[in-house]
């Protein structure tokens, strides 16, 4: 092999397993820093520094400074609480334990309300407290030393983490940004060429959508953390924001557009104005597949005026719905190519103008929050009351791992299969644990032989813990080793107590598996039907919300919460496509709702009559209410009355539209407004719609 073909084959495997071999050595590196520093300190637990650190590693470096971050604030609170529940409740066992219960649970609901790496700040104080006040239940007297060390210890770990990821070979989300940003742009522009020619079937595109969302709110989980990196990105904060939300609303307009004319395709007395549309969704296409887009979307922006206005007089003979459905099209096509080049025209600083900077909303339904803070209670209120009352020697340690357990599953939408893993994963680290305590600690000597021994298990349980798949056996084995067998600066050479409090353990995470498993669980048919009304109701947000920034709020809003129901169901089962149906659907009426609303403010109706426009203001007031009554209450009554409403508007509007006929301003206006009407009566009509299963 020559010199020139091993270096690009170094290249390689340092672009791909490389990776994972580095974040393995780092992560072992960072570990035994703040071990070695804690023994050397004469903290009472390195162990704990230890567990920090394998908790904290990322790939990258801004995830590891915003887990750190989020790390801190959540120690810090959790000391705190341990502090002032141990100051309360002196000597008053039963009452601290009731009080540490419920404040474990109240910060593990609060961890599922704020998620991303919040999750991790509200995660972290709830389970401080436990770790440290458990121990302090029955020694109330060294509640404030235990506090304190146990602080240190914790960030001693942040600290080791922090400065071994942005020193040792740092690996920079910056770095990968502008090639999965430009990944995400060329998968879009293939998809949406496509879509324009019709390629794909229904099936396949909604798949397409959904893949979407998961795009969508993996980048603005990875925005959140990419701005501890640098001050360059911290100043582009804003506009990676500002391009999520144009990419949303890119997809929603690509979504609306593939509707209109799935319904023009389908409908004989539709087929003209289809046919008259297909030259422009053609050109559209080829435009798509060129390798820059963008000056050519621009050049075909501007001239696609006059051109349709061409076409619509070649359909001058067409009766008026074959002219409402080509005008209707026509507009949905202009608003999709200037929403597609204000999204590609982001990351050159074009096109943003004195837009606000886009605020991404995470949504959970408040009866996911209760059920979690009422699964979480259960769980540690009866392991806690278990200990206490038959005086358990190792019953502190079940409550912890109880907490641990709820706590760091409380993110999966299976936590009873995630704490098994993890039990599976303890059941490992305390057999490997009787292993080194037995026969590795008594036969080495030194730091060096030490760090050379833990290596290997530590390894593999960071590697597994990598994966997704596996994530619950390499956390469960990492921590539980480290916390049940990890060397302290005194180690206590006793079997019999690592076997108990193992044992402790496992059945603490095997009762909180199995509690979790039937105390509502995530996926339970009634809690994933109030995250489905939850994201319906976005649509009702659409008809009511306050028009400042509501784009925004809507399509984040919407695509969050669909996020999460991708999580709870079985991808491309019957509940899951269900569930798919109804965020299109949502996106698709939603947009053109908040299109109307900011169409009817900008409409001039001063030269209408005044019972006009009172008619006007009525019906379409009707309209928002009817809408918002649908998507809240789906019903076949409740779309009768929201399809009459939108057709009286409908007729009101062509009124209006006929008498503006002089007026070119305020006939294109009303031409928008028509159209926006227009599509959501056909949305609604659309046989494929989930708004009435019955029908």
């Amino acid at each position: 092999m020559s010199f020139l073909e091993a270096r690009l084959s170094m290249r390689d495997w340092l672009a791909t397993d490389g990776h994972v071999w580095m974040h393995l050595a780092k992560t072992l590196l960072a570990a035994f820093i703040a071990m070695s520093i804690a023994m050397r300190l004469e903290l009472p637990q390195p162990r704990v520094a230890m567990t920090t650190t394998f908790v904290l590693m990322q790939p990258f470096c801004g995830m590891v400074l915003a887990k750190s971050v989020y790390r801190f604030a959540g120690t810090v609170l959790g000391m705190m609480a341990a502090l002032v529940l141990g100051a309360v409740f002196v000597q008053q066992t039963e009452l601290y334990a009731l009080a540490l219960t419920t404040w474990v649970a109240a910060c593990t609901a609060l961890a599922v309300r704020y998620r991303q790496f919040r999750w991790y700040g509200f995660v972290l104080a709830g389970y401080t407290a436990a770790l440290i006040g458990i121990p302090a239940v029955t020694d109330p007297n060294s509640l404030l030393i235990a506090t304190l060390t146990r602080g240190a210890e914790v960030m001693l770990g942040i600290v080791c983490s922090s400065v071994v990821s942005a020193l040792v070979f740092p690996r920079h989300f910056s770095a990968t940004l502008a090639q999965s940003l430009d990944a995400r742009r060329m998968r879009f522009n293939a998809f949406a060429a496509d879509v324009l020619r019709g390629r794909l079937s229904r099936i396949a595109r909604e798949r397409r959508f959904a893949d979407f969302v998961d795009e969508i709110v993996g980048f603005e989980a990875t925005r959140g953390f990419a701005m501890y990196e640098s001050s360059a990105l911290r100043q582009h904060n804003g506009k990676l924001a500002r391009l999520n939300s144009a990419f949303m609303d890119a997809c929603a307009r690509l979504h609306a557009l593939d509707q209109s004319m799935k319904r023009l395709r389908a409908n004989d007395n539709t087929r003209y104005a289809h046919d008259a549309l297909m030259p422009f969704f053609e050109a559209l296409a080829h435009i798509f597949e060129r390798e820059s887009p963008m000056p050519h979307l621009e050049r075909y922006k501007a001239t696609l005026p006059k051109r349709l206005r061409d076409a619509q007089r070649g359909l001058a003979r067409a009766d008026h719905a074959t002219q409402l459905d080509f005008t209707t099209s026509a507009e949905l096509l202009y608003r999709f190519i200037a929403d597609t080049i204000r999204y590609a025209s982001i990351p050159d600083g074009a096109s943003s103008g004195n837009r606000a900077s886009s605020r991404y909303e995470a949504r959970t339904h408040r009866f996911v929050v209760v059920a979690t803070f009422m699964r979480t209670g259960i769980v540690i209120a009866a392991t806690a009351w278990f200990w206490i009352a038959t005086a358990w020697p190792s019953g502190g340690y079940a409550v912890i791992g109880a907490t641990l357990a709820c706590a760091l599953s409380c993110a999966s939408a299976r936590p009873s299969k995630f704490i098994a893993q993890m039990a599976a994963g303890a059941a490992l680290a305390i057999v490997m644990g009787y292993v080194y305590v037995c026969h590795v600690y008594p036969a080495i000597d030194g730091i060096v032989l030490l760090c050379a021994m833990l290596a290997p298990p530590l390894a593999a349980g960071a590697f597994l813990a990598m994966r997704p798949s596996s994530a619950g056996y390499g956390i469960g084995f990492c921590v539980f080793f480290c916390l049940l067998a990890a060397p302290d600066n005194r180690i206590v050479y006793d079997p019999g107590l690592l076997l108990n409090n193992g044992l402790a353990v496992l059945v603490a995470m095997l009762g909180a598996a199995i509690a979790c498993a039937v105390v509502v669980p995530p996926r339970t048919p009634w809690l994933v039907r109030k995250t489905l009304e939850q994201l319906r109701a976005q649509a009702a947000l659409a008809c009511e919300g306050k028009l400042a920034g509501l784009g925004e709020r809507f399509h984040s809003g919407t695509h969050d919460l669909m996020s999460q129901l991708r999580a709870l169901l079985t991808r491309r089962s019957r509940e899951h496509r269900h569930a798919l149906s109804w965020m299109l659907v949502t996106l698709e009426v939603g947009q053109a709702m908040i299109d109307l609303r900011h169409d009817s403010r900008a409409l001039h109706t001063q030269c209408f009559p005044d019972a006009l426009r009172i008619a006007w203001s009525t019906s379409l007031a009707r309209v928002l209410r009817d809408i918002a009554v649908l998507f809240r209450a789906p019903h076949s009554e409740t779309l009768r009355r929201a399809i009459g409403s939108v057709v009286a508007s409908i007729v009101i509007a062509q009124s209006m539209l006929e008498l503006a006929r002089h007026e070119r301003g305020t006939r294109h206006e009303m031409q928008r407004v028509l159209a926006c009407l227009h599509f959501v009566r056909t949305a609604l009509v659309d046989p494929d719609a989930p708004f009435d299963a019955h029908r």
